[in-house]
């Protein structure tokens, strides 16, 4: 038996993931909105009717899953049969006063570790676990560098001894401030691919975002050309910072090519990449934090390259086929629509190639480091 089901979540100013569980309906227990696929529904869209059916919340779906997990569902005739459940992520962006099962369930925000111990099942508790997970540095250096800069405030001779410690700029800061550029930029450019009024609005929040994010791509150059230890090669960190700027700058230019061609609706197909995109920029901001110390986290980090990649390549197929179904819908009536759509396309699908750069990026990091 197969199944889908969303995982609502939302991040909040400080850059917290809380995630969205609901009660079942007979046993009371936590679990993620879910049911069966329905008919005329992609997998990701259904998971999205379930959670606004279950849980009243509605957004930005990623049409690739984190993962599956496996439960056994009891019928009403007292037998039970083994379901394996799809589990895709749904940015959160509005909360309905009213929705069907609303006095049916409970629903509750948890963080990602109360959540993962509150659901029964194992597999779940791990996807969630290991969806977003802050992470302070481990490795010993980085250790010894936070204990001395709790302690150097009382302890001269820590002072002294910080002094001394090589200076590498604000390297990991500022990737990490790069990286939630990217989030925000990609939230308000799937935004905008929902159509409606506020158009012009999501535009200014990507444009002002893209040059939130070269003012922290001059800076990271500037501290290459002055910094006398860098915690990485010089090439490395360039190379890294350009990719994650290629990318919003792809989302900049995706804006700007809607307002020029002064478009209001989109495909579902556009609005699926979007939401790719959406996912790609989440896992970006866990990474970065993960930089800090590579060899203690260089199997979380390929982990998560390796989901950046995944999502390029689901990305190039719903491009393939979204563009397959506009020629398919145009021909030659409507021949600018197909050209206007095709450019629309084209950006999406750059903008996700270049989060996969920055995954290339990370991964030759690791070699170099772990």
């Amino acid at each position: 038996m197969r199944q889908v089901a969303a995982l609502p979540y939302r991040i909040d100013d400080g850059g917290a993931v809380r995630v969205l569980l609901i009660t079942s309906r007979e046993t009371r227990r936590w679990v993620v909105p879910k049911g069966n696929p329905i008919r005329g529904l992609a997998s990701h869209e259904a998971a999205a009717h379930e959670a606004f059916e279950e849980a009243g919340v509605s957004g930005i779906t990623c049409p690739t899953p984190l993962g599956s997990y496996n439960y056994y569902k009891r019928r009403r005739n007292g037998s039970v049969k083994r379901a394996t459940v799809a589990l895709f992520p749904l940015a959160v962006t509005d909360q309905a006063d009213d929705w069907p099962e609303q006095d049916e369930r409970d629903s509750q925000w948890f963080t990602l570790p109360a959540a993962a111990a509150a659901v029964d099942e194992p597999d779940l508790g791990r996807l969630i676990g290991d969806f977003r997970i802050a992470r302070r540095p481990v490795g010993r250096i980085a250790r010894l560098k936070l204990w001395a800069e709790a302690q150097g405030g009382r302890m001269p001779m820590l002072r002294w001894f910080q002094a001394l410690m090589p200076k590498q700029g604000r390297f990991f800061e500022l990737f990490e401030e790069h990286a939630a550029t990217l989030v925000a930029g990609a939230d308000a450019l799937a935004r905008l691919l929902q159509g409606g009024a506020d158009i012009a609005v999501h535009v200014r929040e990507v444009y002002d975002r893209e040059h939130q994010a070269d003012d922290i791509t001059r800076e990271v150059l500037q501290d290459v050309r002055r910094i006398l230890i860098t915690p990485f090669d010089r090439t490395a960190i360039t190379g890294l910072i350009a990719a994650m700027d290629d990318a919003i700058d792809q989302m900049n230019q995706t804006a700007k090519a809607i307002m020029l061609y002064e478009l209001t609706e989109f495909e579902p197909q556009m609005r699926d990449m979007s939401g790719i995109i959406v996912e790609a920029a989440r896992v970006t901001t866990e990474v970065m934090p993960l930089l800090r110390s590579i060899g203690d986290n260089s199997t979380r980090i390929l982990e998560l390259t390796a989901r950046l990649v995944e999502l390029e390549g689901h990305a190039d197929e719903i491009h393939d086929s979204g563009l397959k179904a506009l020629f398919k819908a145009t021909g030659d009536a409507r021949p600018m629509t197909f050209i206007v759509g095709r450019e629309i396309y084209s950006h999406l699908e750059r903008v996700v190639d270049r989060f996969e750069d920055v995954a290339n990026e990370v991964q030759g990091l690791v070699l170099d480091h772990a």
